[in-house]
């Protein structure tokens, strides 16, 4: 895991090195999304991004929110794609974009990918509709997001994931890593978000945990769901016990 004292060699070259509050448009900290502390924390002290960022929490702690918000503000769909991509089923992210200033390396790549589980289905819809032979819809939906990824690999720049884990098994939670890897060693930045300890485990990824106090750095054993996998797959009977 990356260390936050490590030299930082490549902030310049990242498509997105810090994310803070624009000065033009502050946002009202008593409305959602900014009262939800960690959303407060990166509109209060801003956000610094690395080659890899994974972001993790519990439901309700603002993941889906920030890096969808990161991911409008740098241009990209708010139900995923690259920045090509134009479509809306309905309006249901937040007004965080408008909020946020994006601090970008010089020189660094402009392309960008978004994928979010939840609207992946109307993504892959909306290619199949303007991409002629798009064959994601005959793939199971672990496949189609593999295959989404591996057709998207020419783009360098932004990738953002959000909860990918929800279509994919444990090998395919490795493939992603691999495939996430090789796009970071290009130059290319991912910020993920996630509730799997194998995603969360990306190599040389700084992991920031959102919480009720914020956000903090945290190393990958001390990550709450690490500690709760591990101790689930050593004595299951545990945790089902009260469930009888």
């Amino acid at each position: 895991m990356a260390r936050d004292d490590a030299p930082d060699t490549r902030a310049w070259d990242r498509p997105v090195r810090r994310v803070t509050e624009h000065p033009l448009s502050p946002a009202d900290r008593t409305v959602w999304p900014a009262d939800i502390p960690a959303v407060r924390h990166l509109l209060d002290h801003g956000l610094d991004l690395g080659d890899a960022t994974v972001i993790v929490g519990a439901n309700g702690a603002g993941k889906s929110t920030v890096v969808e918000a990161i991911a409008e503000a740098f241009g990209l769909n708010a139900e995923g794609g690259t920045r090509h991509v134009f479509h809306e089923t309905r309006r249901t992210s937040s007004d965080l974009a408008e909020h946020l200033q994006l601090a970008r390396g010089a020189g660094a790549p402009r392309g960008g990918v978004f994928l979010r589980a939840e609207s992946m289905y109307g993504l892959f819809t909306y290619l199949e509709s303007t991409i002629p032979g798009s064959t994601l819809h005959l793939r199971s939906h672990g496949e189609a997001f593999l295959q989404f990824c591996e057709e998207r690999a020419g783009v360098r720049g932004l990738w953002i994931l959000d909860e990918p884990e929800s279509a994919l098994s444990f090998e395919s939670c490795l493939a992603l890593l691999v495939h996430l890897r090789i796009m970071v060693e290009a130059g290319s930045q991912v910020v993920l978000s996630t509730h799997s300890p194998v995603l969360a485990a990306l190599p040389g990824a700084r992991i920031l945990l959102l919480d009720e106090d914020g956000v903090t750095p945290t190393a990958y054993d001390d990550l709450p769901f690490v500690r709760h996998h591990r101790a689930f797959l050593a004595s299951p009977e545990r945790y089902l016990r009260p469930l009888r």
